[in-house]
């Protein structure tokens, strides 16, 4: 795209995005040699090659990166053909929707990451409404290809090599507006594939998009066809939003269309709950500043697990509320609920079993710092905060203080400062003692050789009693220690 009738043609398109136009020409120069490369290989082959999609809506945006999409009128038996030879490695997990992945180091750039690249064949895509999977048919021009894919910014393309800017459905001028429209209807769309609904809400949480009221008409009338669409697809889509730059408005968006009563039907539930403190709209809006707030928190990269059990950490309030006879409305045993509610709608979306245990574990230890007060803990509450928490202590502190949304300036200092109190006193004891990973003081071996007994239950029943002693009193000297162990052992006989 570096000759000026391109650049003239981009500026009068959408003359508000001149400057990541010319962002667009440095980042599709840079990728040239590898592009230009396997476009000449398509074309010796007698196939044209694009680039296509997200990769030239990125190039636009100036944050084009290694990955780099693709568009071919050859079926992917041919691609494959063509692609052996010359890539360092290829997969095919996706041939059967004509995908066919490689990876391609860069040239004369030692140490550099390369490229990762799909090319997929020409083709257009529906659901049956009685399936969960999608039947491809393969076409043969880029105009039918460009007006079956997802929204119109990512319905452009470049024809390689001679660098020709594709654009058949204004793209472009969406893009300088930072809207989200179909290239063709919405229904016809949202029909082709239902999750197009979640990416909508998707791209507007990364990208900080519109999306055009006929688009929003569409996924509220049709939130019940994402239905079809199988729960790995569409938690991967949830991720892609909760890690985006404004997962608020994608959540929002879900949760306005009714999307979220069919994904997530735990959010949108919370609309109705009053906070118990009544400084909130409802426990909704609450949970969404508490994600905000956390993100605020991170420490470099997003989040998932601390983003999820923000937006998540309150959804046992529905299922405990109570009205009280003084007025109040409570919520006891919200975060218990909450845990469970967690594991089992995250099941359903398929997560995996290590990131559900995280978040519900998050969520049940959400509220043990209002226990704190105004810093009477004991040592020994210090002790138990931290072995309950584990390895998520760190997400812990940011979770706690990221769910202090109240706009008493005065409370929230207070607050604020409590929990500073507690976190050095878990500074203080780490220093004394071994908080990350406290055990007894005397081992397995230890208490069968001075009980003089083998294996079994007894051994358990006495490292645990042993363990309660370390969390109360903290480290002990081995006599004593030895000599607590023999007076347990007493009282057992």
């Amino acid at each position: 795209m570096p000759n000026d009738r391109n650049e003239t043609q981009l500026r009068q398109a959408a003359p508000g995005l001149g400057t990541a136009q010319r962002q667009a020409v440095g980042e599709l120069l840079r990728v040239s040699p590898i592009a230009d490369d396997l476009a000449a290989r398509f074309a010796r082959a007698g196939f044209s090659l694009a680039l296509v999609g997200g990769s030239v809506r990125d190039a636009l945006l100036g944050r084009l990166g290694n990955d780099l999409d693709f568009t071919t009128d050859a079926r992917p038996e041919e691609v494959l053909r063509i692609v052996r030879p010359w890539a360092d490695a290829v997969w095919e997990v996706g041939i059967a929707f004509g995908t066919i992945g490689c990876r391609k180091a860069a040239p004369d750039e030692a140490g550099d990451e390369g490229y990762q690249l799909e090319i997929t064949t020409y083709r257009s895509e529906a659901y049956d409404r009685s399936s969960r999977k999608p039947e491809v048919v393969y076409g043969d021009s880029l105009h039918e290809d460009l007006l079956r894919r997802d929204f119109t910014v990512n319905a452009m393309a470049v024809a390689l090599p001679r660098k020709e800017f594709i654009d058949p459905h204004n793209g472009l001028a969406d893009l300088a507006q930072r809207v989200l429209r179909t290239p063709g209807t919405p229904e016809d769309s949202f029909s082709d594939d239902p999750l197009r609904m979640m990416r909508a809400a998707r791209f507007a949480a990364q990208l900080d998009f519109a999306v055009a009221e006929p688009v929003l008409a569409a996924m509220s009338d049709m939130a019940d066809r994402i239905d079809i669409v199988s729960a790995e697809r569409v938690r991967d889509e949830l991720n892609k939003l909760l890690l985006g730059d404004h997962p608020r408005k994608g959540i929002t968006l879900l949760v306005e269309t009714g999307l979220a009563e069919r994904v997530l039907p735990e959010v949108p539930a919370l609309r109705l709950e009053r906070d118990e403190h009544h400084r909130h709209k409802d426990v909704y809006e609450h949970s969404l500043t508490v994600l905000e707030q956390a993100i605020d928190l991170e420490d470099g990269a997003p989040d998932l697990v601390l983003r999820l059990s923000a937006l998540l950490h309150d959804i046992g309030k529905p299922k405990t509320r109570r009205f009280e006879k003084d007025g109040r409305v409570s919520f006891h045993h919200h975060e218990v609920v909450g845990a469970k509610m967690v594991k089992q709608r995250m099941a359903r979306l398929k997560y995996p079993n290590e990131i559900i245990k995280d978040v519900a574990r998050l969520v049940e230890l959400h509220l043990r710092f209002h226990g704190y007060g105004t810093g009477e803990w004991t040592d020994s509450a210090v002790r138990r905060y931290v072995r309950d928490a584990g390895p998520l202590l760190s997400r812990l502190h940011k979770l706690t203080r990221s769910d202090c949304t109240t706009r008493n300036r005065r409370k929230a200092l207070a607050l604020s400062r409590a929990y500073d109190s507690l976190e050095e006193r878990i500074e203080q004891l780490k220093q004394q003692e071994e908080l990350d990973a406290i055990r007894p003081d005397l081992n397995g071996n230890d208490i069968m050789e001075i009980l003089g007994i083998g294996p079994g239950p007894e051994i358990g029943r006495a490292y645990r009693h042993l363990l309660e002693l370390r969390m109360e009193n903290g480290p002990m000297e081995h006599e004593a220690a030895v000599a607590a162990l023999k007076d347990w052992w007493t009282t057992q006989q």
